[in-house]
C-alpha cells in the first residue's frame, strides 16, 4: 500500500520505560521532519478533535548496539531520513542539553539507544536486514 516505510529501532538492553521513551521521542522526530506524512485530525463521536498522527504504520524493531550502529551507517549510505537517540540523552532534561550531548558523540560510533529511519521501502528494508520486530 505504501512505497515508503517508517521504522524505529530500539536497543534490546533498555528498561521498558526507556524503550517507550525513546520510541516516543523518535516518532516525534519522524513527524517533525515529515509533516506531509501526518493524517487528518481525529474527531470522536462528540465532535471533539484529537491530534493527527502518522498516516501509515510505524514498525518497531529491536537490536543490539552494533546492529543499531550498522543500521545508522546503512541509512546514511542510502540517504534515508534519520533521527537518532543516544544514551547520554537519558541524563538531560531539555532539548538544548540533548543536542549538546549528541554533538559531543563520536559520529563514527554513536552510543545509540534508538534510531528512526524512513524512506523508500526497499531502502529501509535493506537497512533493517536481520533485525527483528519488537515483541
Amino acid at each position: 500500500m505504501f512505497d515508503n516505510k517508517v521504522a524505529v529501532i530500539v536497543r534490546s538492553d533498555l528498561q521498558t520505560w526507556q524503550k517507550l521513551n525513546v520510541t516516543a521521542f523518535l516518532a516525534t522526530g519522524v513527524a517533525g521532519a515529515n509533516p506531509d506524512k501526518l493524517g487528518d485530525l481525529y474527531l470522536d463521536a462528540a465532535g471533539r478533535a484529537h491530534a493527527c498522527m502518522l498516516g501509515q504504520p510505524l514498525m518497531v524493531f529491536t537490536a543490539e548496539l552494533d546492529e543499531l550502529q550498522a543500521a545508522h551507517r546503512k541509512a546514511g549510505e542510502r540517504q534515508l531520513g534519520c533521527a537518532a537517540y543516544v544514551s547520554a540523552m537519558f541524563e538531560t532534561g531539555h532539548d538544548a542539553a540533548n543536542r549538546a550531548v549528541f554533538v559531543a558523540e563520536d559520529p563514527q560510533s554513536l552510543d545509540l539507544v534508538g534510531l528512526a529511519v524512513w524512506g523508500l521501502k526497499k531502502d529501509v528494508d535493506k537497512t533493517l536486514t536481520g533485525l527483528k520486530l519488537h515483541d
